[in-house]
């Protein structure tokens, strides 16, 4: 990891904000407060600067405050040798010797001349030079900013510690040629040029072979355009193609697609290893075979066994030398490109050569059937041997091995005669005509001519004849060509070599298509035009002796061919066990898949070696299916995915016009993306349709994964960008109006309450929410804190953390937000009028009892929650209370049974049938069955009540036992008289008392000093300002009249209590304390045993005056009862009976 070497004063600096191992050296060099360094060496022509800017801290640190500075000038070498060492991440910090404290603060005029701390141009933005840097530090930093290949970093660390002695990193300097041209042509070019082109142009067609490879060549071509635009977008870090799928498609798509990437990657170095081991064993040491069968029928599973074997040999050796060093690696990848290069060429001079001079590689037919030539040593049925015919090998293969001329020989045999055919007649012999069409054969089936003549009679299908060794059709064609076309990121993934990454990878990436594409279209054509048509279809060159048949048409020799392609294939093999171990070490070092973080370690020299591991494992899997034909369809998926996720990362930014979308790259366009990206769709499913599924099956669970691992990064992708742009339309379509009775849910405001530790005093609340919501609709946990904002961020975020924290204990999916006010009832208020966005609003506010609130010894208590009930009511919202919320049930703690009593009194528009009905659909409610009571007057008919609501809750489609309650009309108690005259002498004894003005003071200013910090206060507060306080201490001078006025009122209190005496209760109160006293009592009566009681909330009075006796109202309607929900509804009906 990159270092940072930090010089901090002692400046006072809280934070800094957006300082990260990642972020780019952006500091001023002339900052008073920190100072950064780049990993860059340092010019020579720089040095002598560099030093009067160093010198002077380095002889502060080394030397005491009053020695001179010239007395320990340091060495110019060791100085540069350590700037050189520093770079951008945050290791080391060197703060500066005291002696020069004070001339770092940025307000100090006694600074010395030519003091680098200060700058006189822009002494007004010097306070914020720590985090808003000058502009030509800014360009400074960015004209250095430079990137190595991953594991670069590491190894070179390892190689100067080990050598005793630290070097200055160098700066990239490969050009387009070099860094991306070429690999991208040793990438692209591989095995199935040279072993499966001529069998894909004569099975399918010039015409069907020219568009399979047209197409594929589209795609990767539309796939480069769209990565060029990406790439030119920003620097690209090295990291190459991973890092731009990921950084634009966001962590989840980047993992799935870079773990797609990598299983390509590591399925192609199988491949490559399979193709390599076929030339061995069937073009260039054939008697190296182990398994041999004389059976013909077996002779395919013995070879899929030599495969195996010398496959895992081959995958093991090649493993050893990438951990040996990819050095060695590396040294040879021009080797292995000149193979690819002069193979080609001799492809081309053998085409242009059997123009006028064809090679002789006949073709031994019997009728228009085609003769395996392994076995057969001259094409004739018979021969002259000194003037006596006599019959040869093949006569003997088809007459039961006998050689007399009389044998009963296969009827076919006999009927037909054996012909030879040129196997390469040449440019000029207008083969061309044959091969234009295809000829799709069953496994098993003969390879024939059809334009020859032949006996049509019955004949054995003797193992002598060149079969069909699969069933072919056009989709198998596709995928079995189209690895041939990948590789277009070989340039992207050595973006940290090259001088200028944005201009050299769109270019040699296009030219390397170009150039590959060309090549390709042209061998479709002439291997057409040049090859007869049986020998085209023959795979592996059974009726040319077992010779490579491109390698036939090739000059000077077919061995330039064998040769040739084995070594680069072997060479394609390596390249891709080197690149694959990388990628993965790339994706795991990003740390959003947690089960692959062990495979970002890596040796003391960058190797990753447990990523190599599990790649050589990967690859062994491949190796085991042992057949080329079968193995690269499974690469085509992995990569058509990368492609097509390459193309819609490029769309996606295009379509969404993201500010920072700013390619250097013109040439591309939306809909080229999105016809890259149907291609690849196309060709996934083309080529093989269920490995496309599985393929797309294996991505969606890697995207879940990362997805329910709750990935942390935010790397400015599209997928977010998408999210926005489609949280804005759908805000903006939900504007429109209200929503239907059918669709309103209730969106939920949950007001909390913090304690002076930042500690949420009712964490029930939140759980109750959840069960409530179960994960679906909008929850808003808001709280209000009062203070001064500008005072109180740093809590401020503290606490938010905290809610936000809870919120991911209890799963409630939702947002947070936190108003810092004046008063608490203020910011309640605030939130109330202002959380939400657009449609996505809240209209339902949730919050908890202030309990205790007879004990308190101020008002404010439950003044502030009579305040909430207002401020709900007034907005039109429904309101939720739940008392005694400490003892409501865990989401952990479900009921095995009970009842959820709803006592209807009025209707609130339909909340409370709706809300049990919610709550039942959490495991903690399921079991228990909802009552509804419902009361009647002695005017009401309580059984025509009673059917009407079980008809009314029938039609709501809501499972309920009704239950309708008399209330008959009674006499007010002595008891209710007594509660009513208590609770109003309660009131006015409270009014009366008031503290003097001496204790008053006193008491404010215990307060102050006792929270001197901030006061975190939330709903039902015991804090929050009251409007009517005191007033502030105002300074007078006494007089003798002022004396007694103040001294009389102090007395005044003694008589307002001598009348408490005689006072009698208000009439209307004594009603109202009434109904409490009589519900309380049925309520009591019917559901003392429910899980949940939800009840009828009344709204508060219209005058302020009596807002203490509504709250001893609703104590005593709901004394006695263990869980209570006081619901309110907003105004608005909730609930319908029809569909």
């Amino acid at each position: 990891m990159a270092s940072v070497r930090f010089m901090v004063t002692p400046t006072k600096i809280d934070d800094l904000p957006g300082l990260s191992d990642t972020s780019p050296d952006l500091s001023s060099r002339s900052s008073s407060r920190v100072r950064f360094s780049s990993r860059e060496s340092v010019p020579e022509t720089s040095r002598s600067e560099g030093l009067s800017d160093f010198s002077g801290v380095t002889t502060s640190v080394a030397t005491g405050a009053g020695e001179p500075a010239s007395d320990k000038t340091p060495n110019p070498h060791d100085l540069a040798e350590d700037v050189s060492q520093t770079s951008i991440t945050g290791e080391q910090c060197h703060l500066l010797d005291p002696g020069r404290k004070k001339d770092v603060y940025l307000n100090n005029t006694s600074y010395e001349d030519g003091d680098e701390y200060f700058d006189k141009n822009l002494a007004l933005f010097e306070e914020e030079m720590d985090t808003r840097p000058k502009v030509s530090s800014l360009l400074n930093r960015m004209a250095n900013y430079t990137n190595l290949t991953q594991g670069a970093r590491e190894h070179e660390e390892a190689e100067n510690g080990a050598l005793g002695k630290a070097k200055p990193t160098k700066t990239p300097q490969m050009g387009t040629f070099m860094g991306v041209y070429l690999p991208c042509l040793q990438n692209i070019f591989g095995v199935i040029l040279f072993l499966r082109l001529t069998w894909v142009v004569g099975t399918a067609g010039i015409l069907q072979a020219f568009a399979i490879v047209f197409i594929c060549c589209c795609c990767t071509l539309l796939t480069a355009i769209s990565m060029s635009a990406i790439a030119t977008n920003g620097v690209v870090p090295a990291g190459g193609s991973y890092f731009m799928i990921s950084r634009a498609l966001g962590p989840e798509f980047g993992g799935a697609v870079g773990l797609c990437f990598y299983l390509g990657t590591t399925f192609a170095a199988s491949m490559y290893i399979l193709g390599a081991i076929e030339i061995f064993l069937m073009y260039i040491a054939p008697e190296a075979a182990i398994f041999r069968s004389a059976d013909p029928l077996k002779e395919s599973a013995a070879m899929l066994n030599n495969m195996r074997v010398y496959g895992s040999a081959f995958l093991l050796l090649m493993v050893l030398v990438v951990f040996v060093g990819v050095r060695y690696v590396n040294k040879f990848a021009s080797l292995f490109l000149a193979c690819v290069i002069v193979s080609i060429l001799a492809i081309y001079a053998g085409a242009i050569k059997s123009s006028f001079a064809p090679p002789h590689f006949p073709v031994c037919m019997l009728g228009n059937r085609t003769l395996s030539g392994r076995h057969i040593d001259i094409c004739a049925k018979t021969e002259e041997q000194g003037n006596v015919t006599v019959p040869t090998r093949l006569w003997g293969l088809f007459c039961n091995s006998s050689r007399q001329l009389n044998a009963t020989c296969d009827e076919y045999f006999a009927h037909n005669s054996v012909t030879a055919l040129p196997g390469i007649p040449g440019l000029a012999s207008g083969v061309i005509a044959e091969n234009l069409w295809g000829s799709y054969l069953q496994k098993g089936e003969i390879i024939e001519k059809p334009s020859a003549r032949s006996v049509d009679v019955p004949g054995a299908a003797s193992q002598e004849y060149v079969l069909a060794d699969i069933t072919t059709s056009f989709t198998l064609l596709v995928g079995i060509f189209f690895p041939s076309v990948t590789g277009i990121m070989a340039g992207s993934n050595r973006s940290g070599d090259l001088k200028d990454a944005q201009k050299s990878i769109p270019v040699g990436t296009i030219l390397a298509i170009l150039t590959t594409s060309f090549v390709y279209l042209s061998n479709v054509v002439l291997f057409g035009a040049c090859v007869e048509g049986v020998l085209l279809r023959d795979k592996f060159g059974d009726a040319v002796k077992g010779n490579l048949v491109v390698g036939t048409l090739s000059w000077p020799s077919p061995w330039v061919i064998v040769i040739g392609s084995f070594f680069s294939t072997c060479g394609a093999g390596l390249q891709s066990l080197t690149g694959a171990p990388r990628l993965l070490q790339a994706i795991a070092k990003d740390n959003i898949i947690p089960f692959l973080r062990v495979f970002g370690h890596s040796k003391a020299n960058g190797e990753p070696t447990w990523a190599l591991l599990l790649t050589a494992g990967i690859a062994e899997l491949g190796i085991l299916i042992a057949s080329l034909d079968l193995v690269a369809p499974i690469l085509s998926m992995f990569f058509l995915m990368c492609y097509l996720f390459v193309n819609l990362a490029c769309a996606l930014q295009t379509l969404l016009r993201t500010p920072n979308w700013r390619p250097r790259f013109r040439y591309y366009h939306w809909a080229l993306s999105f016809m890259g990206m149907s291609i690849c769709l196309a060709l996934m499913f083309v080529s093989s349709w269920y490995y496309a599924i599985v393929a797309m099956v294996i991505a969606g669970m890697i995207y879940k994964y990362i997805e329910y691992q709750g990935a942390e990064k935010e790397w400015g992708d599209g997928i977010r960008g998408l999210s926005l742009s489609a949280a804005r339309f759908a805000l903006l379509r939900l504007e429109e109006g209200p929503p239907h009775t059918k669709n309103w849910r209730p969106q939920l405001l949950v007001l909390l309450k913090l304690d002076e530790d930042l500690h949420v005093k009712h964490p029930r609340l939140l759980t109750f929410a959840s069960q409530l919501k179960a994960g679906k609709g909008l929850t808003i946990v808001g709280t209000a804190m009062a203070g001064n904002f500008l005072e109180s961020y740093a809590e401020a975020l503290a606490a938010e953390q905290t809610i936000k924290h809870l919120m991911e204990t209890e799963r409630v999916k939702g947002f947070c937000q936190l108003v810092v006010a004046g008063k608490v009832r203020e910011g309640i208020s605030h939130l109330i009028q202002a959380s939400g966005l657009g449609g996505m609003r809240h209209n339902t506010v949730v919050m908890g009892w202030p309990n205790a609130w007879r004990q308190s010894e101020d008002a404010r208590a439950w003044k502030t929650f009579i305040g909430t009930v207002r401020v709900t009511t007034a907005a039109r919202l429904a309101l939720l209370v739940a008392k005694n919320v400490a003892f409501y049930p865990g989401n952990s703690e479900p009921f095995a049974e009970g009842h959820i009593d709803v006592w209807w009194i009025v209707h609130d528009g339909g909340m409370l049938m709706l809300l049990p009905f919610l709550l039942r659909q959490h495991k903690v409610w399921r079991k228990c069955s909802i009552r509804i009571f419902t009361v009647a007057q002695l005017e009401d008919n309580s059984i025509q009540m009673k059917k009407d609501l079980a008809t009314f809750l029938y039609h709501l489609r809501i499972e309920a036992e009704v239950e309708v309650v008399e209330m008959h009309d009674s006499d007010i108690s002595a008891y209710t008289y007594e509660r009513t005259l208590m609770m109003e002498q309660r009131s006015q004894m409270l009014r009366h008392m008031r503290l003097s003005k001496t204790e008053r003071d006193r008491e404010a200013q215990l307060v102050k000093d006792r929270n001197s910090t901030l006061r975190l206060t939330s709903i039902g507060s015991d804090e929050d300002d009251e409007t009517d306080t005191a007033p502030e201490r105002v300074h007078m001078t006494w007089t003798k009249d002022k004396y007694l006025a103040a001294r009389g009122q102090r007395l005044r209190p003694l008589e307002g209590v001598q009348d408490l005496l005689s006072m009698k209760p208000d009439q209307s109160n004594v009603r109202r304390m009434h109904t409490a006293v009589k519900l309380n009592e049925v309520i009591v009566t019917r559901s003392h045993e429910a899980r949940l009681v939800l009840l009828n909330m009344p709204g508060p009075p219209r005058n302020p005056a009596g807002d203490e006796n509504y709250m001893e109202f609703l104590e005593v309607l709901t004394e006695g009862l263990e869980r209570v929900l006081l619901v309110r509804g907003g105004g608005s009906e909730v609930i319908t009976i029809y569909s």
